[in-house]
């Protein structure tokens, strides 16, 4: 294996994310070692302390299942982040369609227009539009330019959305 092979690999294995996207994950791994692992073993203790636990106590198990959750997901932040890498905002591509573009789009058949923004998985998010570079819709949109016509296959059949802007910022 050569150095260039050693390149390809570790890019293979890289998390990249939005600058937004790291500094929000960064924010919610701080809030669940700082306040929610905290709260949990608080409300263990305090549990524990008042004998309100028995080994058929529901709410015990409800509050072991509900650590559980917080410690998952704290490896999963620990994961992304050992292999992250944050995009430079300049770097975001704004002639084609790529990871980070904000993309306004129009909807062939009904004409409706709206905007998407293209992340890897880890930061997708189907409130803000924010869709993964991985599902149909961004696979479909990268690297295509203003004024081409996508076809997506989409569960609902093929659609077709012609790319109006894209752009570094919504």
């Amino acid at each position: 294996m050569n150095a260039h092979d050693i390149e390809i690999l570790d890019r293979a294995t890289e998390t990249l994310l939005t600058p937004e996207g790291f500094e929000a994950m960064k924010q919610e791994l701080h809030h669940l070692t700082m306040v929610k692992r905290p709260e949990i073993a608080d409300r263990i203790r305090d549990s524990q302390d008042h004998g309100e636990f028995s080994e058929d106590n529901s709410e015990l198990d409800e509050v072991k299942f509900e650590q559980a959750i917080v410690e998952n997901r704290i490896a999963d932040l620990k994961a992304i982040f050992s292999t992250a890498r944050v995009l430079d905002v300049k770097q975001i591509p704004t002639d084609r369609a790529g990871l980070g573009s904000f993309v306004r789009l129009r909807d062939e058949e009904f004409g409706d227009e709206f905007t998407v923004r293209i992340v890897t998985s880890v930061e997708a998010d189907p409130e803000k539009d924010y869709i993964s570079n991985e599902s149909p819709m961004g696979a479909a949109l990268i690297g295509h330019p203003v004024g081409a016509v996508v076809d997506v296959d989409a569960p609902q059949g093929r659609q077709k959305y012609a790319v109006l802007t894209i752009a570094r910022e919504a």
